[in-house]
């Protein structure tokens, strides 16, 4: 019988006939085989026998005003994973590696044209129904056609799916060109519950609470003041070895502020009790105060081995003003970093020159054999420097006045037109003006010192602060000249690059594409880091990606650390063991007698 769904290019197959036989698997790996075994007992990053109890109180920013999955307009309530399991459960001492949570098992082909989930027939919403096929076919769906760029993009490369004997659904691929997608499917699609979704308008933005399968519900909220979530203690998969040790929390809060200073001083007097801090010369300078003399809160410093990802003021390049990569290389001259990293920042932070820092994903010297066969059929589309030069941001003697470097920026500036009149940087009569639109105080600093080395320039920079929400909506669809952003990566990098960089995406609202990359050198290496078949392939697409993103001069890379900071109120207990990627804190647990101490 043949079922078709609102969705031109998706048709539903189903057939109770036996399935054709299958390797099925407890575990799939994007590279290379899973680390545990069929029978594990639980993952080595956690503590098996943690007692389970207490309150956590989290911080957080600004405000919210969604708690729907789907959306991606307004601001989502902090939590909201906890709400809805996917497929299988990523975990977070391999690079990229799923285990079975609501699909049991999985069978995916060596070509990966296709992956077939058998669901757990335990799986459960939180009202006590089962999760269906048809639940997952309904996500997939809802998140292809409704969902951000990116999704739309990864999830609608399913162009058929079949239901295979009781329990399984096989997803058939438009190619198996996309190595990653079997395993973003399996581990990034929420299962959301069609018979509650489906009776919405999922585009909007909702505040109700809705039905889930995760580990925790919202027990209530104050919209975008607070939110509570709730363990449930007849979570279905909370024995699964997977999840085993972990979701200790009986409750978990998020309560929101408004003013960041404010937030930092609210944990200092107990309002909440975690706080990672990125802003090393707060750590160094502010966190004295009473209770860390007392002993009271715990301050620790853990090393990391993950990729640092990219911190950086970026340019938006759909402005005429920032169109041209030679006007945004000048004005990466006149960032001071190192007078900004030692007056700011107490020298704490390391400068990053990749998009993949602190890991063996970051490009090096110069191109090898096999990234020049990537590279070398665009020679006429990409500046020579890709093959003839180390990438190195712009380095000053952080005296505080970088007079050589703003004389390079001046110099090119004036090859590409700009010129100085009346103490204004002028082209055919138009000023060089642009706007910072921050949302946070702590970029106030960095913005007002960029500030003053472009003003040498003639150019004017207007630093515009405006709150969470206005942020969002202006990110949203690319309303701004310059911002300070992070892009988050893994030691796994894949999909998430073309939500980055994209051509395509960058194009249509809600995309992290902040700087309107639109480069087909860039699109094509996405392709073949996504389609890479051995971590060799993968990372030579990734040093290749990483020369050409940095020679575009997309943004000024800022800075990075190797070491978690985090503060607690001395509560809390982890396991012994730290997971490849750094903290987990859904592995953490509260000893009840020091909570009780400190009347938590």
């Amino acid at each position: 019988m043949k079922t078709k769904l609102p969705i031109i290019f998706i048709l539903f197959f189903f057939s109770l006939s036996n399935p054709v036989s299958a390797k099925k698997s407890h575990g799939i790996a994007m590279h290379g085989d899973p680390k545990y075994a069929a029978n594990f007992l639980h993952l080595e990053y956690v503590n098996p026998n943690a007692p389970k109890g207490g309150t956590v109180k989290f911080g957080a920013y600004g405000a919210f005003d969604n708690l729907n999955r789907v959306a991606f307009k307004g601001s989502k309530a902090a939590g909201l994973g906890y709400l809805n399991d996917t497929l299988m459960r990523r975990v977070w001492d391999e690079a990229f590696t799923l285990y079975g949570l609501i699909a049991e098992f999985a069978d995916m082909p060596e070509d990966r044209s296709s992956i077939t989930f058998y669901l757990n027939s335990k799986a459960r919403f939180h009202d006590g129904s089962p999760i269906t096929r048809e639940d997952v076919l309904f996500s997939l769906e809802t998140f292809s056609t409704k969902g951000t760029p990116n999704q739309k993009k990864t999830y609608g490369k399913v162009i058929s799916t079949e239901m295979i004997g009781s329990n399984g659904i096989k997803m058939n691929f438009v190619n198996n060109e996309d190595k990653e997608l079997p395993l973003i499917i399996a581990g990034f699609l929420p299962i959301i519950p069609k018979k509650y979704y489906s009776t919405l308008d999922v585009t909007k933005t909702f505040l109700d609470i809705p039905i889930g399968s995760g580990p925790y519900t919202i027990e209530n909220l104050d919209p975008g003041r607070q939110i509570k979530y709730k363990r449930l203690e007849n979570y279905w998969a909370k024995d699964l070895p997977v999840n085993k040790g972990q979701y200790n929390f009986d409750h978990i809060i998020y309560d929101y502020y408004k003013d960041a200073t404010v937030l930092v001083e609210a944990f200092k007097v107990g309002e909440y009790d975690y706080r990672r801090e990125y802003n090393a010369k707060r750590w160094f300078s502010e966190y004295e105060f009473d209770a860390v003399k007392e002993g009271k809160v715990i301050l620790n410093e853990m090393d990391n081995d993950r990729p640092s990802g990219m911190n950086a003021l970026v340019f938006n390049s759909r402005k005429d003003i920032f169109k041209n990569s030679r006007v945004r290389l000048a004005l990466s001259y006149a960032y001071d970093h190192e007078w900004i990293n030692k007056i700011l920042y107490n020298n704490a932070y390391v400068r990053t020159d990749s998009y993949f820092d602190n890991s063996p994903l970051a490009s090096t010297g110069l191109p090898s054999e096999a990234e020049l066969e990537l590279l070398e059929p665009f020679q006429d589309q990409l500046p020579r420097e890709v093959f003839t030069t180390t990438f190195t941001p712009p380095k000053s003697d952080g005296s505080g006045n970088p007079r050589e470097n703003l004389r390079i920026a001046k110099k090119i500036l004036e090859e590409e037109g700009w010129f100085v009149k009346d103490g204004k940087l002028t082209k055919d009569g138009q000023i060089f003006e642009f706007e910072f639109l921050i949302v946070s105080p702590s970029v106030e600093r960095i913005a007002l010192a960029y500030q003053k080395t472009l003003d040498v320039l003639g150019i004017t920079m207007n630093v515009r602060t405006v709150d969470s929400s206005q942020y969002q909506a202006r990110l949203l669809n690319y309303d701004f000249d310059m911002i300070k952003a992070s892009w988050r990566v893994s030691l796994s990098p894949g999909n998430e690059q073309q939500f980055y960089w994209g051509s395509e995406v960058g194009k249509k609202d809600g995309s992290k594409n902040y700087a309107g990359v639109d480069s087909p050198v860039v699109d094509y290496l996405i392709e073949k880091l996504i389609g890479a078949q051995s971590r060799e392939e993968l990372t030579t697409a990734i040093h290749a990606l990483d020369r050409v993103l940095l020679w575009g001069h997309y943004v000024i890379p800022l800075y990075h650390s190797n070491i978690d900071r985090i503060a607690y109120w001395d509560f809390f207990e982890y396991p012994d063991t730290i997971s490849l990627y750094g903290i987990v804190i859904e592995s953490w647990w509260i000893n009840k007698e020091k909570a009780k101490k400190l009347n938590r």
